[in-house]
């Protein structure tokens, strides 16, 4: 681990800053339920072409198909492009009429704002999910005293499988790294999920879990090999980036 003073960059997985049941139990369920009307109206628009355009052929032709695909990828949780952007597009509407808001954890901010404003570090975000839904999820947020619950001013910078690559892949790390001109050694990346760390550790990057409710139990093994935090982000202003 690098020591206190030498990290630059603090790179999240959202699974880290917002419950991952919200994506579960809110989001997901929102884009299937907003998906038939919207293809209803929308099936033959120049707009939504390119979106269309990301799905297989067979998912192409004609609105039930495409909703069918969309319901299978769905339930599968099978990460792809196409989904991700269909989702970021229909979850949109519900962010800006306010009906989703994202419940951030409550030690997020308050590391956050001590990390950008008191110590200078960049904070950005990786996740599977899309760079649009990304900063849908973090404009749209329950932060009480946040003007509009906009945490983007905070951050730096987004990426995804699209422009980083796949988050177990240590090649993604290291893009990541480059694409910022930031050396990995002066990144923690912060995850839930302990393969993603061992991909950030790969790279070179000092990586910790983060345990939050709902994640998979951790093994005696995991957490002999990887730091683990069990308080959250306050945890680390405490102590490493304090």
């Amino acid at each position: 681990m690098a020591a206190e003073g030498s990290i630059k960059a603090v790179l999240l997985d959202i699974g880290t800053a917002c419950s991952i049941s919200f994506v579960r139990d809110v989001l997901f369920p929102y884009a299937l339920n907003t998906l038939p009307k919207f293809l209803e109206e929308n099936w033959s628009s120049p707009d939504f072409a390119p979106y269309k355009a990301t799905f297989p052929e067979h998912a192409q032709k004609s609105p039930a198909a495409l909703q069918s695909y969309v319901r299978e990828l769905t339930e599968k949780d099978i990460k792809v492009a196409c989904l991700k952007n269909l989702q970021g597009l229909l979850w949109r509407a519900g962010y800006e009429n306010g009906s989703i808001k994202a419940p951030i954890y409550s030690d997020v901010f308050p590391a956050i704002n001590i990390w950008v404003r008191e110590k200078g570090l960049k904070v950005l975000i990786y996740s599977s999910g899309s760079v649009a839904a990304q900063k849908l999820l973090f404009r749209h947020t329950d932060i009480v005293g946040l003007e509009n619950g906009d945490m983007t001013p905070y951050l730096t910078g987004y990426y995804d499988t699209v422009n980083a690559g796949m988050k177990q892949d240590p090649q993604s790390y290291r893009n990541i790294a480059e694409d910022m001109k930031i050396q990995p050694e002066e990144w923690l990346f912060l995850s839930d999920n302990v393969k993603e760390v061992e991909a950030a550790k790969a790279a070179g990057m000092n990586s910790m879990i983060v345990v939050r409710p709902g994640n998979e139990p951790l093994t005696p093994g995991d957490r002999a090999h990887h730091r683990v935090l069990d308080g959250g982000f306050g945890e680390l202003v405490e102590t490493f980036l304090g």
